[in-house]
């Protein structure tokens, strides 16, 4: 599969999830592609509790170990993970519907974007922000937020990753290791032509060319190489 992190939220809150596109079947140790027998690989439930089940364990480890370094309180973790394993946890899961070309650009808003585009800031002063954003609680009703400048600042910051940390992720035959080995096997599993493998690398490309839209010509990409700070 291939996981891309998306932390933001409308109001550029901290809502941290994974979008992943995971392939519809498998590809057997004699070469042979296995597809899945319906729309879904995994029961939407059975998966909730399994991610659950892992990422709890995984988090349990690593304060047994001292590794969450921003934990002060010693009996902490073992009361929130417990808090955790005893609520529902939400995995939202749909066969895709679309293109390659389609998805390729909608994840692309995640990989490569900042946390607000320029069209949702309404106003700009001394004092502050306003931006538009959606209310999906309040039936998706199209809303505006005020912010002081500091506060505005701190939710954006919040979104810049660590250094070195990798926003986009793949996993199986779609790892950087050994797609050059497996890709010849799995498009002669698929039945695909070479044409087919160039049409999806040029969809593929879609997502490295980062940058916005030429205001101009709506063709171009508008890379930014600097700047200049009053």
């Amino acid at each position: 599969m291939t996981a891309i992190l998306h932390t933001w939220g409308q109001n550029l809150s901290q809502h941290v999830h994974l979008h992943c596109l995971v392939p519809g079947g498998v590809m057997t140790k004699d070469g042979k592609w296995k597809p899945a027998k319906s729309n879904y690989l995994f029961p939407v439930r059975a998966l909730s509790r399994c991610f659950r089940g892992n990422m709890v364990s995984n988090l349990r480890k690593c304060a047994e170990k001292g590794e969450l370094h921003r934990v002060t309180a010693p009996k902490e973790p073992k009361c929130t993970l417990d808090q955790l394993m005893e609520s529902e946890w939400v995995v939202y899961s749909r066969y895709c519907l679309n293109h390659t070309d389609s998805i390729v650009k909608y994840l692309s808003r995640y990989s490569h974007r900042s946390a607000i585009s320029n069209r949702r800031i309404l106003a700009v002063d001394s004092t502050g922000v306003c931006f538009a954003y959606t209310d999906y609680a309040d039936n998706n009703q199209h809303k505006s937020m005020w912010l002081k400048a500091d506060e505005f600042i701190r939710r954006i910051l919040q979104h810049v990753l660590p250094k070195g940390f990798m926003r986009i992720r793949s996993y199986g035959f779609l790892a950087n290791c050994c797609r050059k080995k497996k890709r010849p096997k799995l498009l002669k599993a698929l039945k695909l032509k070479p044409e087919d493998e160039k049409k999806e690398e040029e969809a593929e490309s879609v997502i490295e060319e980062s940058g916005y839209p030429c205001l101009k010509c709506k063709k171009g990409r508008l890379l930014i190489l600097g700047g200049v700070l009053n």
